[in-house]
């Protein structure tokens, strides 16, 4: 690469002030609602490409295409995004990846442990209110 063509690369790298990845919860995230499923637009133009997060864990990532929805586990073209979630769900639980999910909130244990950009404003205010005991926090003093 020519030091012209590094240069124009860190310029538009640098220059670049759109974020990626939002999370569901951004505002400006473009984000479908399909219970228990929320898709979030990532880029693309065909395929669109969409984190699929259910309850609060992202399990993986479907495609939009002109024709039909696919996901990135199996090789099969759904009709409709919701088949190609509950695909790629289905696929994530047989595997082991993915534990079945309840209803019941995490714990705050538990969402430490979540990616940053996966947690919601509520959780995000739970664990500014979370102060960990000597039985949860697991960090002894020397």
């Amino acid at each position: 690469m020519t030091q012209s063509a590094a240069s124009n690369l860190s310029l538009e790298v640098g220059n670049c002030h759109e974020r990626i990845l939002l999370p569901p919860t951004d505002p400006n995230a473009e984000v479908q609602e399909i219970p228990p499923y929320k898709l979030v637009y990532v880029n693309g133009a065909c395929p669109r490409v969409y984190r699929v997060y259910k309850a609060h864990s992202m399990i993986g990532v479907i495609f939009q295409h002109i024709t039909h929805w696919s996901n990135a586990v199996d090789k099969i073209r759904y009709a409709k995004p919701v088949d190609a979630a509950v695909g790629l769900n289905d696929f994530m639980v047989i595997t082991g990846r993915l534990t079945a999910t309840t209803e019941k909130p995490p714990t705050e244990e538990e969402l430490l442990d979540i990616e940053f950009d996966a947690l919601t404003s509520e959780e995000w205010e739970r664990l500014k209110r979370y102060v960990p005991t000597p039985e949860t926090s697991g960090l002894v003093a020397a």
